[in-house]
């Protein structure tokens, strides 16, 4: 065989086997699922709360975890995801919570004039997400528009109040009275990387809690921003 018969089938070779190759990764590319892992931190804020009650310095919010997703379509915009995550909030408020004498914890409300360093609640839990998902997204481009909604499910793992001023250092862990079961909805948008988030909580951070003669049936606005990758 001559040298030029050679290289031409040598080309044609090359050149049948890139393509099958190329082929075979579009395939596989165009099966590609988005945002999988989820990072986000937020500034919680009360609602429904008591007369008199304010949140005092920063109170944030993280949560990470990790979404299946699943598109329904073939372009594959759009999708429904489920997934598991862990959360940390904290509330800085002047909410005092001591023992009372019949064995529970009394609440009330602290005024202006009382002195403290610390007065905040805090908590550590695992949320299950489902979201229903749209993006302009294609196998090519990492870099596309995203609408997300979903509810979540959350279950409060432990939880601690603590107030310390100069007469008193109060550490109460675990309260019976905290709502362990959490829920409520949530929205992300955005582009890239960048999406803003909010999430609204339906359920109250206490149960059978009175203070001022009324049910303490405060819930949280969490408001940040949310971050997916892979």
């Amino acid at each position: 065989m001559s040298t030029g018969k050679f290289l031409f089938l040598f080309f044609v070779f090359s050149i049948s086997c890139l393509a099958q190759n190329d082929s075979l990764s579009t395939k596989v590319d165009s099966l590609y699922r988005e945002d999988q892992f989820y990072f986000t931190l937020t500034y919680n804020n009360l609602q429904k709360t008591p007369s008199g009650l304010t949140q005092n310095n920063l109170s944030p919010g993280l949560a990470v975890g990790f979404l299946r997703d699943m598109p329904v379509n073939n372009n594959r915009t759009y999708s429904v995801a489920l997934g598991a995550g862990y959360a940390y909030n904290k509330c800085n408020m002047n909410l005092y919570i001591s023992n009372a004498s019949n064995g529970g914890y009394q609440y009330e409300v602290l005024s202006k004039n009382i002195y403290y360093d610390k007065s905040n609640y805090s908590f550590h839990a695992v949320e299950i997400p489902l979201e229903l998902r749209w993006r302009n997204s294609d196998f090519v481009s990492h870099r596309f528009w995203r609408i997300y909604t979903g509810f979540k499910m959350s279950y409060i793992l432990s939880s601690t109040y603590t107030f310390v001023n100069d007469a008193q250092n109060i550490s109460l862990k675990n309260n019976p009275d905290v709502n362990k079961f959490q829920y409520g909805c949530y929205i992300a948008a955005g582009w890239n990387t960048w999406n803003i988030y909010a999430y609204y909580g339906f359920s109250p951070m206490f149960k059978n809690v009175q203070i001022q003669q009324k049910n303490l049936d405060m819930n949280t606005i969490n408001i940040g921003l949310q971050f997916y990758i892979l």
